[in-house]
Order: C-alpha cells, then sequence, then structure tokens
C-alpha cells in the first residue's frame, strides 16, 4: 500500500501557503490541552476547497482574555491561533459553564462554510459528539461555541501510555463506527477524525468532537467522505492496538511504520494482538489493493465497519484480579511467649500453634466448676419433670375424651393450615408511559402470559444506560399490572428479560384510579436496585393496591455501546 501523503492536509491547514510543521503541536481546541498533530490526519484523497487562494487569509481577531461575546460568553484562555481562526475556553455566563468558542472574521474566506456546518452539527443532536451550542455571525465576527469537557480524557492521552487492551480497543471501533454510520446518515462527515477529536468519558463513553466543523475550518474536503471517514477510524483502531501511526510518517505522539514497508498488520507489528481486530482494522484500512489476511472485502463505509464490528464475536473485558491478602500473622501474646524472645532461633520461621489456656486449678476454679455442674443437673432434672407431667396430661386427655385440647395458637388460627403466598389474578397490563410516548406496547401482554418464550423488549438504545439520554425518556419506562380490583399485595415475582436493570416496584395508592405517572405510586415494595434475571421481593406486612408498577430507569449495557433491557414475567403475590 502506497504511503499516505500529507501534503493536502498541509495545504489545508495553511491557507495554500507554507506547510505548518512549526503549529503542528500546538493545544487542541477542545475540552483538553493536548495537541491536535496536523500531519496525517487526513486520507490522501482529502484537500482544500479553495485550491491556492490569491487573497491572503484575515487575520485572526485580536482578542483577549476577558472579552464578552453576546454580553454572555467570556473568553478565558486562549487554545489555539491558527490559519485566520482562534480557539478559546470561555464561560457562559448565563448558565454558568464552561464552553469552547471558535472565532474568525466573518470576512474569512471559509467564514461561510463554518457557519453552515456548525449549524448542521447541531441539529443532528446526537449525544455521542461534541454539541453545538450556538453558531452566530456579528459585529464582523462569526463564533461557534460548543461543549467543553473537562473530565474527558483525549485519546491521545490514552494512546500516549500504549496500546490498549482488546476490550478497550473493541469499545473504541464499535462506539466510534456506530456514531460515525449514524452522523452519515444525516448527511455529515467528520475528515478530521484523528486521536485529539475522540475524548472518553469517565464512564468509557466515546465522544466526538468537531463534526464538520473542524474539516469547515481547515477548509478539507474529500470527494469519498464515507471511505475518509472509515479509514480514520482503521487508523485509530490500529494506533489503538499496536501504539504505532499505521503510515509511514510519525504523527499525533506515536511513531510511524518503517518506511518502504507498506502497511503491515497489527498482529505482525505486534506481539497478542487480537486476531479479529487486526484483521478488522486491516479491512478498513484498505487501500491500494491492500487487503485482510483472510481477504474479507474491505470495509468503505461505517455503517459496514460497525456491521464487521457486530458480527465478531464480543470481547469480554478482562477479568479481574485479586491480590491474596498477607497471611495472618500471630502476634507474641497469641503463640503463648507473652512478649519473651524464643529460645530457638528457628522458632520465627516454623508455624505455631496456638497454647490452650491452662485449666483452672484453684479452689476457685474447683469451686466454680461444680457449681456450674450443680445447676446443669438441676435444669435438665426441671426439664425432665415438666416433660413427663405434659406427657401425662396428654395422656389422662386422650382417656376421658379422645381428643386432645388445642393449645392457644390453635384456638386463635382454628383450622386454617400457615397461609403462604399465591400468585393473583391479573386483569391487564400497560406500558409505563410518563412522558406519553410508548416503546413496546404490543409486547405487554407478554408479560402477564406466564410464558417464559415471550417479552417485552426496549429497543436499542446508543451510549446512555438511561434510554439513550433521550428528553422523551427521562423517567425511564415499565409496565403497570391491573388487579382488576383493590387487593391485599404480599409480595412481587418479576422475571427480567436481562440481568443488571436498574428497577423499582412501586404499588398505587388504594383509592388510585389510572395511574400513570410516577408519583401515582406512593407504596415500595421493592427498592431501587440492580436486578438479575430474577426480582423477587416478600412484604413483612401487605399493602392495598389495585395497580402495580415494574419502573426501570438504567439499562444494561449489550458490550458494543448500546443498552437494551425488558420485562419477560410478571407475577404478583397475595
Amino acid at each position: 500500500m502506497a504511503e499516505r501523503s500529507t501534503a493536502a492536509v498541509d495545504v489545508a491547514d495553511n491557507g495554500g501557503d507554507e506547510p505548518l510543521t512549526a503549529k503542528a503541536d500546538e493545544a487542541t481546541t477542545d475540552g483538553t490541552a493536548q495537541a491536535e498533530d496536523t500531519k496525517g490526519a487526513s486520507p490522501k484523497d482529502t484537500e482544500n476547497t479553495d485550491g491556492k487562494r490569491s487573497e491572503a487569509v484575515p487575520a485572526s481577531p485580536d482578542l483577549h482574555s476577558g472579552h464578552k461575546l453576546a454580553g454572555r460568553y467570556r473568553l478565558e484562555e486562549c487554545v489555539t491561533r491558527l490559519d485566520g481562526f482562534s480557539s478559546w475556553r470561555a464561560v457562559d455566563e448565563k448558565l454558568r459553564r464552561a464552553v469552547g468558542v471558535h472565532l474568525l472574521p466573518a470576512d474569512h474566506p471559509r467564514a461561510r462554510s463554518v457557519l453552515a456546518a456548525a449549524r448542521s452539527s447541531a441539529l443532528l443532536g446526537d449525544p455521542r459528539f461534541v454539541q453545538v451550542l450556538d453558531a452566530v455571525e456579528e459585529n464582523d465576527l462569526v463564533y461557534v461555541v460548543h461543549e467543553w469537557l473537562p473530565d474527558a480524557t483525549e485519546l491521545t492521552a490514552l494512546l500516549a501510555t500504549g496500546p490498549m487492551e482488546a476490550h478497550d480497543a473493541y469499545q473504541l471501533v464499535s462506539q466510534l463506527s456506530q456514531a460515525m454510520a449514524a452522523a452519515h446518515r444525516e448527511g455529515l462527515s467528520h475528515l478530521r477524525l484523528t486521536p485529539g477529536a475522540v475524548l472518553r468519558s469517565s464512564t468509557g463513553q466515546y465522544r466526538i468532537r468537531g463534526l464538520a466543523v473542524n474539516a469547515a475550518l481547515r477548509g478539507i474536503t474529500a470527494e469519498r467522505p464515507l471511505r475518509t471517514d472509515t479509514e480514520a477510524i482503521g487508523a485509530l483502531l490500529y494506533a489503538a492496538l499496536t501504539h504505532r501511526w499505521p503510515y509511514g510518517d510519525d504523527a499525533h505522539g506515536l511513531a510511524g511504520l518503517p518506511k518502504g514497508m507498506g502497511l503491515i498488520a497489527p498482529d505482525q507489528v505486534r506481539a497478542g494482538v487480537h486476531r479479529g481486530l487486526s484483521e478488522l482494522a486491516m479491512r478498513a484500512l484498505a487501500n491500494d489493493g491492500a487487503t485482510a489476511s483472510r481477504q474479507e472485502p474491505p470495509c468503505t463505509t461505517p455503517d459496514e465497519l460497525a456491521k464487521a464490528v457486530a458480527a465478531m464475536p464480543r470481547i469480554l473485558p478482562p477479568e479481574p484480579t485479586f491480590t491474596a491478602p498477607p497471611a495472618y500473622q500471630r502476634t507474641t501474646y497469641q503463640q503463648g511467649t507473652y512478649g519473651r524472645p524464643s529460645s530457638h532461633p528457628s522458632a520465627a520461621a516454623q508455624p505455631v500453634m496456638p497454647v490452650p489456656p491452662v485449666p483452672l486449678q484453684s479452689r476457685t476454679g474447683r469451686v466454680l466448676k461444680w457449681t456450674v455442674s450443680a445447676l446443669l443437673i438441676a435444669a435438665l432434672g426441671l426439664g425432665s419433670w415438666q416433660l413427663a407431667e405434659a406427657l401425662l396430661d396428654r395422656s389422662k386427655g386422650s382417656d376421658d375424651t379422645g381428643v386432645t385440647e388445642p393449645n392457644e395458637d390453635d384456638k386463635n388460627n382454628g383450622d386454617k393450615p400457615a397461609s403462604s403466598a399465591e400468585p393473583l389474578d391479573i386483569a391487564g397490563a400497560t406500558e409505563f408511559k410518563p412522558d406519553g410516548s410508548g416503546i413496546k406496547e404490543q409486547e405487554v401482554p407478554n408479560t402477564i402470559d406466564g410464558d417464559p418464550g415471550t417479552h417485552w423488549v426496549t429497543p436499542r438504545y446508543e451510549g446512555f444506560a438511561n434510554f439513550g439520554n433521550l428528553p422523551q425518556r427521562k423517567q425511564g419506562s415499565g409496565i403497570i399490572v391491573d388487579l382488576g380490583k383493590v387487593r391485599d399485595v404480599s409480595g412481587i415475582d418479576v422475571s427480567m428479560y436481562r440481568n443488571g436493570q436498574t428497577t423499582t416496584v412501586l404499588a398505587a395508592s388504594p383509592d388510585a384510579s389510572s395511574p400513570s405517572m410516577t408519583a401515582d405510586f406512593d407504596q415500595p415494595i421493592v427498592k431501587r436496585t440492580v436486578s438479575g434475571s430474577k426480582l423477587e421481593e416478600k412484604l413483612d406486612k401487605p399493602v392495598r393496591t389495585r395497580y402495580v408498577l415494574v419502573h426501570i430507569t438504567e439499562l444494561p449495557s449489550d458490550g458494543t455501546g448500546g443498552y437494551r433491557g425488558g420485562i419477560t414475567d410478571i407475577s404478583v403475590l397475595g
């Protein structure tokens, strides 16, 4: 495979002038202060939309810390100044939060394309991307405001520590390919998907910054944007597996491959690389005749790459390793030496059995032993006498009447056996829709049919366990069971579709009619818990209700960046 040319990127980053090698290590424009290298950042089919322009690029606006935009965004620190635009860390004084701001003159040749890219990116609203919050032209300035994620870690920093574990690399390629596939479906490309454009949150979720905007700021386009972004993801996977950049030049703090050798499979660069991920990286990077080792077709779009990842056997995280606690050491007091040094030098190296306590030999000890013995004999005699008296009374009663006199407990309970919880009849079930919109309402009857082979299953949500962090799913979902009339409920038995769902079970008040909101269910049955395959609870005191809610607020991960859950069967006990 031919080595990737970086000349086009250098031209794009400098408006057609000389290469920006002196500026390639400047700080990035978002969330962290690490460098986003320009070299090797884009495939060779990337080019400058404007070509070599005869007009000079306007200078970056001469602003300073403390300047306010729109009377709201206060500039704090300039993190990049490049090719007529600058990027800042700022504060949104209205919402009291940190934001990032890109600034460029309104007469900049790329100002219109930057505004258009920012507004298109803002319409996507996908939480897997760093969100554009505002895009404005005023007072001869164009500025784009975006989220600032100070607690996220840039992929550049993660790669600097060495290659990733197979599970982490699997999560990286899975989440990035799915996110970019969603963006391309909306007509948006990144074209500058480098390690500096990828952030990992504290929860392990990857977020992509600069969608469409980073390329527009630098005037970068591509004839094949789908292929460009796919190759970029492949390069990130390659770097994660090998700690090397998959081209001949060093880039992003990583050493490149030996010049003249072309593209080498990751499992040939470093021992122990996961074979499936190695082949996947080659399929994503396939170019100029290079193919994966088993001759699978190349992945030319993020969607194809995401499907290839999903077709792989799931790569589980490594098992946690536990360090055995140090062996218990007896003190000299416990060993019976009371702090006196041993007369045998080797005694410390040999296990010492504990010395049993010395038997009581004094007069007081003998008196105590006799006293205890006498008490035990008296207790045994008293118990034997009471037992004999009870047997005689029972025999006498049998001779007189043939019927044994019931005891007090029998009188209170009558002839009824001890009660046990039994499933109550269920009149119907509905989906819990606190925001008015349903999920899988047609599957709700599956939760009360008693069939373990049928289920109510949520859709697959991307990126966030709380139902994708969607506004209409902020309160989660679940199933409301209708018992037909007010009954005494003494427990619940729920078969969950998957382990790991955060679930609460609540009962409505006895006088409730058609409850539909969380506030309508004010009697707890099961407090918020992460359930296994079964959720069972027996109450000490029954609750009176007609309606029972099985409420799910967080879903378990499917291991590929998505979240899904559901309920198989619900049984309400009376």
